[in-house]
């Protein structure tokens, strides 16, 4: 017999809560006098609610439920932690053909997503349709270069937010690709593509001039980069060009990057890059150490949803320039 779809939704979205996990990320030598940020991103996961099928090549990965209490987890264990995602949170499964977005909004709401960006493919069933689904959302979804005014997305998409953890603030934009060759007009209808550089730009100058904050991440759903179309905007032309955001959470080219990319400026700061793949099959972490409200060291590392550390720990002190 098959399950009423409310009872279904119910069901799902309730054994997000019951898988279990006992790894914890190493942190050490954090000092009582600063403020420690963690940032837990996704990208590109593709409507994969369930772990990966036996026989496909990513047989038993990923899944809501082991990511959901992955970050539980380190929640509890740092209360400053913000939980983002590059885009595409639809199509690939056929819940999305047959829930149209709702399952996977609700399934990030009650995971606690604090901000998105969206992704092209999370256009595919048209605006109307991704309207419906993001009543449900819980979060704040960002993008400073899809002009929404004069669709009902106008309600839901902001240029960026702004989240204060403890004192430190922190400003998050989103960055959206273009729809040429990717969605068909009349699935964005009300709705156009500005290169982001320009938007990107007056973001973050109004984010650091304006409301002071301590620190900016760009989510960012245009693709790692293209070096057959180097002019591409891409996230490393967004960090090339735009010195004073300080990580770029990556989204796109489903690039399974092994570490960040950190591209360094003139004037001694740095900007990170990074996505992890597709299909929540991996969780990238990053953690901002703040001294007196000066960014004063990073340390990150790629985790599986089983909370089991699959990388490297990558570190570094910050230059303030």
């Amino acid at each position: 017999m098959a399950i009423e779809r409310r009872e279904f939704l119910k069901t799902i979205l309730a054994s997000t809560f019951l898988a279990s996990s006992s790894n914890f990320y190493p942190v050490s030598g954090i000092k009582n006098n600063t403020t420690k940020i963690t940032i837990l991103h996704t990208n590109d996961t593709h409507s994969q609610i369930e772990p990966f099928p036996p026989g496909t090549r990513n047989a038993g990965l990923g899944g809501v439920a082991r990511r959901a209490t992955f970050v539980r987890q380190i929640r509890n264990e740092n209360p400053n932690t913000l939980l983002l995602d590059g885009g595409d949170s639809f199509q690939g499964t056929p819940y999305f053909n047959f829930y149209h977005g709702e399952l996977e909004i609700k399934s990030m709401s009650a995971i606690g997503y604090d901000v998105i960006t969206l992704g092209n493919h999370d256009f595919d069933d048209g605006v109307e349709s991704l309207v419906k689904a993001l009543e449900h959302a819980k979060f704040d979804i960002v993008s400073v270069n899809y002009n929404v005014e004069n669709s009902p997305l106008k309600n839901f998409v902001k240029p960026y937010v702004i989240r204060n953890l403890s004192g430190i603030k922190i400003g998050l934009l989103g960055l959206g690709i273009n729809f040429d060759g990717l969605v068909t007009k009349d699935k964005h209808i009300g709705v156009s593509w500005e290169n982001p550089i320009e938007p990107a730009k007056k973001a973050v100058k109004e984010l650091r001039d304006v409301h002071k904050v301590d620190l900016v991440i760009a989510l960012s759903h245009l693709g790692y980069r293209y070096e057959n179309e180097p002019d591409r905007p891409s996230d490393v032309n967004i960090a090339k060009t735009i010195p004073d955001i300080d990580f770029i959470v990556g989204g796109h080219t489903h690039t399974f990057m092994k570490e960040p990319e950190v591209i360094k400026h003139g004037n001694g700061k740095e900007t990170l890059i990074f996505q992890v793949g597709f299909g929540g099959i991996n969780v990238g972490r990053v953690d901002f150490v703040f001294s007196e409200q000066k960014l004063v060291s990073w340390q990150g590392a790629i985790f599986n949803v089983e909370g089991e550390q699959i990388s490297q720990t990558w570190s570094a002190k910050v230059n303030n320039g």
